[in-house]
């Protein structure tokens, strides 16, 4: 067997998509995720593929059973995004959406830094075109930010390989941690794609900007890359312990008001990434297994819950809960799927949820640290809140806002079908989940306390939900705008520079006004010295009057560049 990095193939393949048309095109969308998974199931760990340029050994293929859990799930979930938008006819979307999701499954298996960034990078550039396919001015404007901050993420990471490589002369992408300048710099590139508490807010911006299909496909691989990286290269570092908390933790404040409901499984996003990272701050083997096994369910009930908001959008044309509601009397399918990724992150048994964050959990609990434990508890009931019981509360019960719109295409059907069989298998059947695990697992999901205790989690949030609807004190769904972290750099920064620039404009005119009134008094004074009435211009000669004009356009020009 030929050894390369299996997401050439769908980055290659992608490139002659707007070549075809129809249905070549199609296939060739289909096949392209297809092909790939094949190709990785056939790898086996410790293969490995070395290439020289400039006279450094990078190392393009690196397999391992952390990159294959990743691996698998990256092309299942190019399968399900593809089969999803294949109602579009967006050549450009098609092929920038494979060449993005080739590129997180070659950053996977990317054996060093500069491979990685390479792969990072492309990342960046390719999937901002699912947010400019919108065509929106919105969307312009957010994929701009969007793309300066998933950038500046690349250049954070080139400039800590570049230390590291100088610290250790090694450019391999192992264990790195943080006691470096250059360990640094990477954590924090890899904080910004995963995003980190108030590193958070272009994911919230951005993706309910992008296309239908667009979100549904971003949602899979930005952050999930950046997870699988942080477990590779941070396992252990106890700081992310705490970052991850407060992560599961301020988005269900926001989700909770947030009238938007694609933004609403943004926040919820968030929110899931915490408990990954909490693993991942572990660094126990149980730890770890619980933050694959969970990135691999989320990638899964997360996708079909963006599908479900991405059918209503389609088919009614908002996505705000205050405009929604009764929507389950003629899309019943797409409500019975949302149910099942609404059941699947908040965790219910026979959920995959539930055997994937109870691992986080559980070891949590071995390491004793109980304060955090109770921050995810408390998170878990917030998530039952925002995404169990709001998604599909406002946008197919609740109020009946009217609207009679179709039930979804055929394929985006297909695709939340299968999403939800997944969903309901994994849960049921976790053992297949558990096999392909980085390390032997020895955990048992289904005890008469665990499953008691999420269910009695599960009911006394239903209850709360319940009485603050009944009381009318649960935030009702208004048109509104959510003041996150952001609006200091895009509204009040901004206005602040502004302030200070008339300020600044007002006294570099009072100066400039001071200065002219002080040389027209000496040139004043050098005429009357002169004589009377132009004395100094019919004494002077042509040369000394050129010398003093040269002289006041030098006084001038110092004075424009120094005010």
């Amino acid at each position: 067997m030929i050894e390369f990095n299996p997401g050439l193939i769908m980055i290659l393949g992608g490139l002659l998509i707007p070549l075809a048309s129809g249905n070549a095109r199609r296939a060739l969308l289909l096949g392209l995720p297809i092909v790939g998974f094949i190709y990785t199931i056939a790898l086996v760990p410790g293969m490995s593929v070395d290439f020289v340029m400039f006279g450094y050994v990078l190392e393009v293929l690196r397999v391992d059973d952390l990159a294959l859990v990743w691996g698998y799930i990256f092309h299942i979930a190019a399968f399900l995004g593809v089969l999803y938008a294949l109602h579009e006819d967006d050549p450009l979307q098609g092929a920038m959406a494979q060449i993005y999701m080739g590129s997180a499954v070659g950053a996977v298996f990317a054996g060093d830094l500069i491979t990685l960034f390479v792969f990072w990078e492309l990342t960046a550039i390719s999937s901002v075109f699912l947010i400019w396919a919108s065509g929106t001015e919105r969307a312009l404007r957010s994929g701009m930010r969007y793309l300066v901050v998933q950038i500046g993420s690349g250049v954070l990471l080139l400039a800590g390989a570049i230390l590291i490589f100088n610290d250790t002369g090694s450019l391999a992408f192992n264990h790195i941690g943080i006691e470096s300048l250059g360990g640094k710099l990477v954590l924090l590139a890899f904080g910004i794609k995963c995003a980190f508490p108030l590193l958070h807010n272009w994911l919230q911006d951005a993706y309910p900007e992008a296309t239908v299909t667009g979100t549904v496909i971003l949602s899979a691989f930005t952050t999930k890359l950046a997870v699988y990286s942080l477990a590779r290269g941070y396992a252990g570092t106890e700081i992310l312990i705490v970052i991850g908390a407060i992560m599961t933790a301020f988005p269900i404040f926001y989700a909770v008001i947030e009238n938007d409901l694609r933004r609403v499984l943004a926040y919820s996003l968030n929110n899931q990434l915490g408990f990954m990272v909490v693993g991942i701050g572990i660094g126990t083997e149980l730890a770890l297994n619980g933050t694959a096994a969970h990135a691999f369910s989320h990638i899964l009930y997360k996708a079909l819950l963006f599908m479900s908001m991405g059918a209503v959008l389609f088919r009614t044309g908002t996505i705000k809960g205050s405009e929604l509601g009764g929507l389950h009397k003629t899309m019943p399918w797409t409500t019975g799927f949302c149910i099942v990724g609404a059941a699947s992150i908040s965790a219910f048994p026979l959920f995959s949820g539930f055997i994937s964050k109870s691992m986080i959990l559980t070891a949590l609990g071995h390491e004793g640290h109980w304060l955090t434990w109770a921050i995810l508890i408390f998170a878990s009931a917030g998530v039952f809140h925002h995404s169990g019981i709001k998604i599909p509360y406002f946008a197919f019960f609740a109020h009946d806002s009217g609207k009679r719109p179709q039930e979804a295409p055929l394929n985006m059907l297909l695709a939340m079908g299968l999403a939800a069989f997944l969903c309901i298998g994994i849960g049921v059947y976790p053992d297949a989940l558990y096999a392909i695990l980085p390390f032997p697992v020895d955990y048992v999901p289904y005890t008469t306390a665990h499953v008691i205790t999420q269910l009695q989690l599960l009911m006394f949030s239903a209850l709360a939900f319940t009485f603050l609807m009944l009381k009318g004190l649960y935030p009702p769904e208004i048109k509104s705008t959510n003041l996150d972290f952001d609006w200091l750099y895009r509204k009040l920064l901004p206005k602040i520079v502004n302030s200070m620039g008339r300020k600044i404009i007002k006294i570099d005119r009072a100066v400039r006004s001071y200065l002219l009134e002080i040389l027209s008094a000496f040139i004043g004074q050098v005429e009357r010295w002169n004589g009377m009435n132009g004395a100094l211009a019919k004494t002077a000669s042509i040369g000394s009057m050129g010398v003093f004009a040269v002289g006041l356009l030098a006084v001038f020009l110092v004075l424009y560049f120094i005010l």
